[in-house]
């Protein structure tokens, strides 16, 4: 869908449409991982669950393109969007999550006791679901596939930090763009041709930047996905969306219970 005839705020709605179809479809993420590792923990057949892990990679990259083709316009939305909670706005990197985070989430599965109880809870099924599933279970990753992960680590750490001094650089330049020099000239406040074509490039810029972060949350999660055996796969796809679900609904409640920021707005707001 073409978005050049529609206004900011027209985009900004569909992008807030885009990101609730994605939750909804998270939520049913969750309940297709769930009957999947029940079904194969029944039969020991990995079939079924592959093609629930290979959808929702798939599905995955479809939202990002799809977000991809709304950020044209109206990219600065993805960065403190209006339909987050104040607590997910202030875990984003790059309108996101940070892709390192998938493997933090890894470490946390197979790490120590004190994180037992956490994980637990993200990967909560059912009363048997905790069961062994035998050698292909996150309990069970190999030392090569350890040793996979943790080199796949140390790369999207290096990524993330090029991709964050690239934004660091392009924050510093909005100084050197005509706006500054057009903000001191005049006591105006209306936007010249001059301002508005810098501020769409500053627009454009950064979509190019949050595509890129995109790119490489995809990539990354294809790649664990890759080392993993369908079992891995889906217990850790099944943790990470409770996590983002989880984020998304228990900012919803500390901002209901006027808790969002220290300056009590989401109270005032009451």
């Amino acid at each position: 869908m073409a978005t050049s005839s529609f206004s900011s705020n027209e985009i900004e709605q569909l992008q807030k449409g885009c990101y609730y179809e994605w939750m909804s479809l998270q939520a049913k993420h969750i309940v297709d991982l769930k009957e999947a590792l029940t079904s194969q923990r029944s039969n020991k057949n990995d079939r079924k669950l592959r093609e629930v892990v290979d959808k929702i990679v798939n599905d995955f990259q479809k939202y990002t393109e799809r977000r991809s083709e709304l950020s044209h316009r109206a990219c600065s939305s993805y960065f403190a969007p209006s339909w987050n909670s104040s607590l997910e706005n202030g875990l984003l990197w790059m309108g996101g999550c940070r892709p390192s985070s998938f493997i933090r989430i890894i470490y946390a599965m197979c790490g120590s006791q004190t994180e037992t109880q956490l994980i637990q809870y993200l990967l909560k099924i059912d009363e048997n679901v905790h069961e062994s599933h035998g050698d292909g279970s996150m309990s069970a990753l190999t030392s090569t596939q350890l040793g996979q992960i943790n080199e796949l680590h140390m790369k999207v750490i290096k990524k993330e930090d090029d991709v964050s001094k690239k934004a660091a650089n392009l924050q510093e330049d909005v100084a050197d763009m005509p706006i500054s020099v057009t903000a001191y000239a005049t006591d105006s406040v209306e936007a010249g041709v001059v301002v508005e074509d810098a501020l769409d490039k500053y627009e454009e810029c950064l979509s190019l930047l949050m595509a890129e972060a995109d790119e490489l949350r995809f990539k990354t999660l294809r790649k664990i996905v890759e080392v993993m055996t369908p079992v891995q796969a889906a217990e850790f796809l099944l943790a990470d969306k409770r996590l983002h679900v989880s984020l998304h609904e228990w900012g919803r409640v500390r901002e209901e219970r006027g808790l969002g920021c220290g300056c009590g707005c989401a109270r005032a707001r009451g």
